[in-house]
C-alpha cells in the first residue's frame, strides 16, 4: 500500500484564512454569535476536508478520499491516460497543479498528489499501458 498526500496551494490557504478570518472578526465585533457559529462550523469542515484528502494505491486500485463526502476507487487496469491539468473544476485536489486520470471509457477525475512522479511510477508498475502526458516529458 502506498499513500500519497494531496499537494496544497498555500496561497489558497492564506486566501481562505484572510477571508474567513475577516468574516469571523466582523461577526464577533457585531456580536452575531449565530452567524459566527455557522462560519466557524464551515471553517472546521473545510479544515477537515484539507486534512483528509489523500490517494492510496492498494490491491490493484487507486483509492481517492476527500473527507467523508468523497470516496472513490478506480481499478488501475481501467486507467487509460494520466495527464497534467490546471483545470479549476471542483475535485478532490487541494492544488491547481493536478493530474487528470482518464479511466473506463469516458470517466475522468482530477487529483493533486504531492509527489506526482512517484504516484505515476506506482500506477505504471501495475498498468504499463497507461499513456502518460506530462509537459516535461514531451
Amino acid at each position: 500500500m502506498e499513500k500519497f498526500k494531496s499537494k496544497v496551494d498555500y496561497w489558497f490557504i492564506v486566501l481562505l484564512v484572510l477571508l474567513f478570518g475577516l468574516i469571523l472578526a466582523r461577526l464577533a465585533y457585531d456580536q452575531n454569535w449565530i452567524g459566527f457559529g455557522f462560519i466557524f462550523f464551515v471553517v472546521a469542515f473545510i479544515s477537515y476536508m484539507f486534512s483528509t484528502t489523500f490517494y492510496t494505491i492498494e490491491d490493484q486500485k487507486v483509492f481517492i478520499k476527500c473527507g467523508m463526502l468523497f470516496n472513490l476507487s478506480i481499478e488501475i487496469k481501467n486507467i487509460k491516460r494520466i495527464s497534467e491539468s490546471y483545470n479549476i473544476i471542483s475535485s478532490p485536489a487541494l492544488s491547481f497543479d493536478r493530474l487528470e486520470i482518464l479511466y473506463n471509457k469516458f470517466d475522468t477525475i482530477l487529483i493533486s498528489p504531492k509527489d506526482k512522479e512517484r504516484f505515476i511510477e506506482a500506477i505504471e508498475k501495475i498498468n504499463p499501458q497507461v499513456e502518460i502526458k506530462l509537459k516535461n516529458k514531451e
